[in-house]
């Protein structure tokens, strides 16, 4: 089975990230519930405040990301827990030097959209020979031909299996307008790696909508609550109720959606009969007679002779008398 391929239909990565703003209590909390929840994955960001921002050059910045710090050892126990669950543990794993000790534990990896452009980072993940997902907030068309191009120069990353691209737009939160899911298609006929979306909207309209239009992946934020919530990225997250409603509605839209080829499947009470029309006598024809479009009409039921043949009948001769409304037969005719 493909990597990418979720119990539910697409990938569903449930993104716990920064929501337990450096409570380890609270970060297992939202672990369990997202086990609960039924996800395929469920993510965290692995960093330092120093190993991201430089503290000279914007201070605020480098002291905020502290305050979300989790210890190695700390990271370790979520993971475990997922491990024990038998769901996927991933990270958007900030500094590589960060994955000698989480890699164990790591099928996947996820480059942020902030380390699209990084290409050292990417680098260093790609020597790691496991599957990426990239996500492309932040850039441009050209910036994202660019980091592909960039990843599959290892033709190890030139699989399907190794290499995933999100749609995203990195605001928090975003408009619907600013979703662009559409973009999806575009990506579609750039490249052939499994194309997904990342949420940063409120609520699940989007990620319902991305399923349909064909979404292999799905990341969203994941919280217990949005209730009381300063921190920005709760604002966009799902609860457990609300995956499970998602999981639902990713069901409805499989079932929409359906199979490929077309195929009559109205036979169950006699539809193709009732519902269609057959050619009958609009008025009494005499015997000797020639038809003319004058003496027929298209009605339901179908019985008799089909309504597609309707111009085959047209300068036939009858036989016979024919009445009103009578089911006609090949027979009636020379």
């Amino acid at each position: 089975m493909s990597i990418w391929k979720g119990k539910h239909g697409p990938l569903l990565i449930a993104e716990i990230g920064g929501n337990h703003e450096g409570d380890f209590e609270y970060a297992k909390r939202l672990t369990e519930l997202a086990i609960e929840a039924d996800v395929d994955y469920i993510k965290f960001q692995i960093y330092t405040g120093d190993t991201l921002v430089n503290p000279v050059e914007n201070p605020v910045r480098n002291s905020h990301f502290k305050k979300f710090e989790l210890s190695r050892e700390k990271y370790r126990e979520l993971a475990l827990m997922c491990q024990e669950a038998e769901i996927g543990f991933m990270a958007s794993v900030w500094h590589p030097e960060f994955a000698e000790w989480i890699d164990e534990y790591s099928d996947i990896y996820k480059i942020g959209s902030g380390d699209f452009t990084a290409l050292p980072v990417i680098k260093a993940f790609m020597e790691l020979k496991k599957p990426l997902i990239l996500s492309s907030g932040l850039s441009s068309i050209e910036e994202v031909q660019e980091v592909v191009e960039f990843v599959q120069s290892d033709p190890l990353y030139q699989s399907r299996e190794m290499l995933a691209l999100l749609q995203c737009t990195s605001m928090y939160p975003i408009p619907f307008s600013e979703a662009h899911l559409g973009v999806m298609d575009s990506y579609r006929s750039l490249f052939d790696i499994p194309i997904g979306y990342s949420d940063h909207t409120e609520g699940m309209k989007a990620l319902e909508i991305a399923v349909a239009r064909g979404a292999e992946i799905l990341e969203f934020h994941f919280t217990d609550s949005r209730e009381g919530k300063s921190f920005r990225d709760h604002k966009v997250s799902l609860t457990y109720t609300e995956v499970h409603e998602l999981i639902d509605r990713i069901q409805d839209v499989k079932d929409l959606i359906g199979s490929g080829p077309k195929r009559a499947l109205e036979v169950e009470g006699d539809h193709v009969r009732t519902f269609r029309r057959a050619v009958y006598p609009s008025k009494d024809i005499m015997a000797g007679s020639t038809i003319t479009a004058d003496d027929l009409v298209c009605l339901r039921p179908n019985h008799g002779i089909d309504a597609r043949d309707y111009y085959k009948l047209i300068g036939k001769i009858s036989n016979e008398n024919l009445k009103k409304h009578q089911v006609l037969d090949w027979k009636n005719f020379e």
